[in-house]
């Protein structure tokens, strides 16, 4: 909105500054790839909307380990890094000891400098429900640093933001805390807007919640993303479903199919006490009975779960899709809503032209005009000489807003073309996490029921063995 920190008609800066600060010191314009995605159409056969990639980018996040650990500032650091043919980097295999503080800062900098690009959200520190002890525990350090190698995975997926110079210094900078400094003192700063832009009221901007003229080709983007979310919200809440009634994540027996089986093969353990006659092949079809319900709590822990907190960071993926979607919506309002006021106060200096020109004739431009005219003459602001003065300041204004309805519909279509790009990218990479999780998912199931029929293979001699004489 216009006053505030972020003008909306600020210039769309998917692009680097044209001569950054490089993070090592040295003030110098970026050699090797540009940050801006090609629109070459004629270039190895893409079309205007495909993504350009310069390389790859292999990244992965291990080791976390407690520093300071005796102290109140202890924390984890966890060991990033990464295998690339990137000529942004200056080695192709950088790594680093980085903390969550720092994926966090990394993260909402990258928003900033990239806002028509879908940077991915960091693991909610609320999703961890399905897991036990505090944030120094090696399953709590464990679980981030899977959701972190995530986060950094999607990052290394995009063509641009591969490509930035913040996450090249987060792989390689030694002084990474002075570039936190750095950006924390000089923070982006957008374009200002012109003075007429900024006299333009909230109320005026905001008076319609969606766009007049949509276009269709985001109408059917924003259709397939609720579809999307839909479904991912549905198969979060089923698999939860079947995760709570198979195991209840305690260690000891609950209401769940765990427990049943447990508390099954504790009585025929006792069955066995009474039968004699067959006591030891009755204790083995108990220890069975055991081994198969910890082979359930082991599948719930390392395949369920880590499938469901996939899930949940795939729908957040798809949110920040979403933002992006409505940021490219705010940016045509604004361009609409400009082109109205634009149209307002050209109507107004019409009306005043009108009125000098022939004063019987001004109650022939309506009603409203008017009643405008009689206000004007109670208040003393009917002469000519007071509607010339302000005709000219119109007509300045006018100047002015015909400069920012320009450079408006300039900055939408721009943003338009940079979101459908953004689209293949999002759906590229969304693709490619549904392959992983899916896979990983059936691997799991697959080790399940093999381990699961072994089990019980191997009790089927023994209870044969069992004589019952007739």
């Amino acid at each position: 909105m216009l006053g505030d920190d972020e003008d909306v008609f600020d210039s769309v800066t998917w692009e680097s500054p044209p001569a950054p600060t490089t993070y090592e010191g040295t003030s110098t314009a970026p050699s090797g790839p540009g940050f801006r995605q090609s629109t070459s159409e004629s270039e190895d056969g893409r079309g205007p909307n495909d993504p350009k990639w310069e390389g790859y980018l292999i990244t992965s996040v291990k080791d976390p380990v407690k520093e300071l650990a005796e102290t109140k500032d202890a924390y984890v650091s966890y060991l990033v890094s990464a295998k690339t043919n990137l000529p942004i980097f200056s080695t192709p295999n950088p790594s680093a000891r980085r903390r969550f503080q720092d994926f966090v800062f990394l993260r909402t900098h990258l928003a900033k400098d990239f806002p028509a690009c879908v940077v991915p959200p960091l693991p909610d520190k609320h999703r961890l429900e399905y897991v036990t002890g505090d944030r120094f525990s090696p399953e709590f350090m464990e679980r981030r640093r899977s959701d972190l190698h995530r986060f950094l995975q999607r990052l290394s997926r995009h063509p641009t933001l591969q490509r930035s110079t913040l996450l090249r210094a987060f792989f390689e900078s030694t002084e990474w805390h002075v570039i936190m400094h750095q950006h924390v003192a000089h923070p982006p700063v957008p374009e200002q807007s012109s003075g007429v832009i900024d006299s333009i009221s909230d109320t005026l901007l905001n008076a319609f919640s969606k766009v007049r003229k949509p276009d269709e080709r985001f109408l059917a983007m924003r259709e397939h993303v609720d579809k999307f979310e839909e479904g991912i919200a549905l198969s979060e809440r089923l698999f939860n479903r079947v995760r709570n009634r198979t195991n209840d994540g305690n260690p000891e027996p609950g209401e769940d199919l765990t427990g049943d089986y447990h508390d099954l093969a504790v009585a025929v353990q006792g069955l066995g006490f009474l039968e004699s006659g067959i006591t030891d092949p009755l204790n083995h079809f108990s220890n069975t009975l055991l081994e198969f319900s910890a082979l359930l709590r082991h599948t719930t822990q390392v395949t369920t779960d880590p499938f469901l907190i996939h899930l949940h960071a795939l729908l957040q993926y798809s949110h920040a899709n979403r933002a992006v979607l409505k940021l490219r919506d705010q940016k045509q309002m604004d361009f609409e809503e400009l082109s109205e006021y634009l149209s307002q106060v050209t109507s107004e200096r019409d009306r005043l032209a009108a009125v000098i020109s022939g004063r019987a004739g001004s109650t022939g431009l309506g009603l409203g005009a008017y009643l405008k005219d009689r206000v004007d003459a109670l208040r003393g602001a009917d002469d000519d000489r007071t509607r010339v003065e302000r005709m000219r300041k119109l007509d300045g204004k006018i100047k002015e807003l015909q400069d920012a309805v320009q450079t408006a519909h300039e900055t939408s279509d721009a943003f338009s073309d940079e979101t459908l790009r953004e689209q293949k990218i999002f759906q590229r990479a969304k693709e490619a996490e549904m392959k992983e999780m899916l896979g990983n998912y059936t691997d799991g199931q697959i080790e399940f029921y093999k381990a699961a029929m072994e089990e019980w293979d191997r009790i089927i001699p023994i209870i044969q063995r069992i004589r019952v004489d007739v």
